[in-house]
């Protein structure tokens, strides 16, 4: 698992195993979660097609579905994967962040 990209307080894209993961930062009234989705097809061509600007849109889109609300009806319902991956996110984004320059 290794960090491909990221947008400040909004997601971080993954690749793991040839597949792109988007962990979407979200929130449902004061709680914070993280809700991590594997790209499917149609998402992967998607981002490959509009770049940052369609996972901008994809993690929108995800945080406003509130997908883990207990009668939400959003389509990302079911997809989390935040528990499965999430050792391997965490040590992914602490080896990205060890490669950042540092900061003044």
């Amino acid at each position: 698992m290794r960090v491909v990209d990221t947008e400040n307080r909004a997601w971080f894209l993954f690749e793991h195993e040839g597949e792109f993961y988007l962990d979407a930062n979200c929130s449902m009234s004061a709680f914070g979660y993280h809700y991590l989705i594997q790209l499917n097809e149609q998402e992967s061509a998607r981002y490959r097609e509009m770049g940052r600007a369609y996972l901008t849109q994809l993690a929108y889109d995800i945080h406003y579905s509130v997908p883990i609300a207990e009668n939400s009806r959003s389509i990302y319902r079911g997809r989390d994967q935040s528990r499965e991956f999430e050792p391997l996110t965490r040590r992914a984004i602490q080896l990205w962040r060890e490669r950042l320059p540092p900061t003044t």
